[in-house]
């Protein structure tokens, strides 16, 4: 694979007042360490190290640190500080590796395709993983994991034991963990409004009571009137009302 370059100088001071001096110089605090040898305090030139990330954009890489005196280590990238407020680089942790040893790595992930359950059946595609850890030699390690989604569906999922083989490269994650998966799109509860239409019978076939006032308002031959006039045989309406006199007997 590519190997990038990235000059370094030692460093003598450290601590937070060393730091906030070689930042206002344009350089950014580092370490450098791994299995063969102690940590080594270097400075790198902020502006060549943002270059450098413009050019990895994202991928793994090998960078090759050049020293003034000529002296060079194959590292990675193990960790970058920034400033939370700012974003500017605070620190980077480098981590040495030999070409014939294998090193453990995070590697991120590139989806491939475009899935079935998104094309034909309205799903959504989600990445769980979006780095996984691999262990392989430094000539073997990839730029980026492609995992391709084109035969998805709607409720299926990509594991790790899924996914391509890359020669030289060792899954190192638990193989039932989720990479990529298609889900369903979240129902939209659409709220019915019915609103009453006058005249209208309600469903269980039960007439409205009419207003008070109604029955007096209506007119002899009125359907209203006759809407409003008591059941025959009512109890209640063939009553009199209190303090009304008796109707006389009929004649016979």
């Amino acid at each position: 694979m590519k190997k990038y370059q990235l000059t370094v100088t030692s460093r003598e001071g450290t601590g937070r007042s060393a730091s906030r001096r070689l930042r206002k110089a344009q350089q950014i605090p580092a370490i450098l360490y791994g299995k063969h040898t102690k940590p080594e305090n270097l400075a790198v030139n902020a502006p060549e190290f943002v270059k450098l990330l413009k050019d990895i954009s994202g991928r793994s890489a090998l960078i090759e640190l050049k020293r003034d005196a000529g002296a060079t280590a194959l590292s990675f990238l193990q960790e970058v500080q920034r400033d939370p407020i700012t974003d500017k680089y605070l620190h980077l942790d480098l981590q040495e590796v030999k070409e014939n040893e294998k090193m453990i790595i995070n590697v991120a992930i590139r989806v491939v395709g475009e899935a079935y359950g998104v094309k034909t059946e309205g799903g959504i595609l989600e990445t769980a993983s979006h780095r996984l850890r691999i262990r392989c030699l430094p000539k073997d390690l990839p730029d980026l994991i492609e995992v391709n989604v084109a035969e998805l569906k709607v409720g299926e999922t990509i594991h790790v034991s899924e996914l391509k083989p890359i020669a030289g490269v060792e899954f190192l994650d638990d193989k039932n963990q989720t990479v990529v998966l298609c889900v369903e799109p979240p129902a939209e509860e659409v709220a019915a409004v019915v609103a009453p239409v006058e005249g209208a019978v309600p469903a269980d076939g039960t007439a409205a009571a009419p207003a008070a006032g109604d029955a007096a308002a209506a007119k002899p031959g009125d359907p209203k009137a006759a809407a409003a006039a008591p059941a025959k045989g009512d109890a209640k309406a063939a009553a009199p009302a209190a303090g009304a006199k008796p109707a006389a007997p009929a004649k016979k």
